[in-house]
């Protein structure tokens, strides 16, 4: 059965960081492209960043310069540490396999609010 679990996410002030995290079970992890995605309220999930196995990076625009994924393979997990957040970052996170998630992976998520 595959699952995965988003952990981290919380209230931050704008500004101020955080890191979440994923933790994959059920399947091959390192034979898989990783992402991050993000749903705000109202519109659409995107993709924001991803990882290959070998620790290749690809990021949205939205997000290059502040945001950096990274990935244990011996541990299943992939992360995204967060920095110089905004109030435009609020959102549920996700990860995946990227750049397409798989309808079958998709976790809980875990929800990110960037507010004073």
């Amino acid at each position: 059965q595959v699952r995965l679990v988003e952990s981290g996410g919380g209230l931050v002030q704008p500004g101020g960081s955080l890191r979440v995290s994923c933790e994959a079970s059920g399947i091959i992890f390192s034979m898989y492209v990783m992402g991050w995605y993000r749903q705000a309220p109202g519109k659409q999930r995107e993709l924001i960043a991803q990882i290959t196995s070998g620790g290749s990076t690809n990021y949205g625009d939205s997000v290059k310069g502040r945001f950096t994924i990274s990935r244990d393979n011996a541990k299943n997990t992939v992360y995204l540490q967060m920095n110089e957040m905004e109030p435009e970052d609020t959102a549920v996170y996700y990860c995946n396999s990227a750049p397409i998630g798989n309808p079958r992976f998709w976790g809980q998520g875990t929800q990110v609010t960037v507010s004073s």
